[in-house]
């Protein structure tokens, strides 16, 4: 089959690879409908975080399709079914999942490991894993069903991290996809003023549609007072981190108000928080790997029943043979998120 494989920093190739097969009864194979570059994926591309024996690695972990073959124990999905999956694979049985966590379950697979920009891919713990939509989609779903698999369930959990809901002001640092849907997730959690950190027009415009009430321009401590200024000096009740860097973590824990809640889901990369900073900010700090499964029945249904269209967050959408593109697109901001379809 043909897939991406990234062979060193800015070297990505759609080439054969080995097609999947069931290899444990709790796999499927799916046939990947679509599948998309993400934020995440631009941390090796960039060369950072990995070393001369990391390559060549195949690519992809976001991912939405037709099941074509299911292991022997596999009982919740069927050949024929419409799927989409968590970029953890999990049993959602153990205790850690039970508690609502199964990006830390115990028997966690990293789907990106297996590479989902493919045409093909085979999905461990599939029972836990996939969530089927009540029929096969119309086309122009498959991109809102497909950013459920990561960036909106990321988004989302950032908010939810947040604590944002009804009365609360909630600031979201980033701009990329997964900052732009948790201000989605911010409205549909209720929030009453959402406050998207954006200094790119289509950015900002596309945050407005999601529900942002406020745009900032300003990064860093300019941001932090131009967030006091909108909150009476207080600060935001609830603040997503979306970046993962030193200065958006700062940003984020210094615009929240004292007994406020800063839910961080960037990827980190050389952060530390300074824990004096931390012990006066009186913020409640919590995020991680976004534990996607836990929300997915509720999203699905969201986009099913057209109450959301997450799908705006992919102003690039180009067949899987030319991932190249879409990954030097991103790179360079000329994409916010790019749709790969085999």
């Amino acid at each position: 089959m043909r897939g991406a494989v990234m062979h060193g920093p800015g070297e990505i190739r759609v080439e054969e690879r080995e097609a999947p097969r069931i290899v444990e009864p709790t796999d499927a194979l799916i046939r990947v409908s679509a599948a998309c570059v993400c934020g995440s994926d631009l941390w090796p591309y960039r060369g950072i975080g990995t070393g001369d024996g990391d390559w060549p690695m195949p690519m992809g972990h976001e991912y939405a399709g037709i099941v074509e073959e299911v292991g022997a124990e596999v009982r919740t999905v069927k050949p024929g079914q419409f799927v989409v999956g968590s970029f953890w694979a999990s049993d959602n049985t153990c205790e850690i999942c039970r508690a609502g966590y199964q990006s830390a379950c115990v028997d966690r697979v990293p789907m990106g490991a297996l590479g989902a920009q493919a045409e093909r891919l085979r999905v461990p713990l599939a029972d836990g894993t996939l969530v089927a939509t009540p029929d096969v989609p119309s086309d122009d779903l498959v991109p809102s069903l497909l950013a459920a698999s990561d960036v909106l369930g990321t988004g989302w959990f950032g908010a939810v991290a947040a604590e944002a809901g009804p009365g609360k002001t909630v600031a979201v640092v980033g701009d990329g996809a997964v900052g732009l849907l948790a201000v989605l997730a911010a409205r549909q959690l209720g929030a009453e003023r959402i406050v998207a950190m954006s200094r790119h027009e289509s950015r900002q415009r596309l945050a407005r549609e999601f529900g942002a009430t406020d745009i900032i321009e300003e990064r860093g401590d300019a941001g932090v007072a131009a967030i006091k200024e909108l909150t009476g000096g207080l600060g935001a009740h609830s603040v997503v981190e979306a970046v993962g860097t030193q200065e958006s973590m700062n940003q984020a824990i210094h615009a929240t108000r004292p007994g406020g809640h800063v839910g961080f889901v960037g990827v980190a990369h050389g952060v530390a928080i300074d824990g004096m900073d931390l012990f006066w900010s009186l913020a409640h700090v919590h995020g991680g790997p976004a534990p996607v499964r836990r929300f997915l029945p509720e999203l699905i249904d969201l986009i099913w029943n057209r109450q959301i269209d997450p799908g705006k967050v992919f102003d690039l959408s180009l067949p899987l043979e030319q991932a190249a593109d879409g990954y030097r697109a991103m790179d360079q901001r000329d994409a916010i998120k790019v749709l790969l379809t085999p």
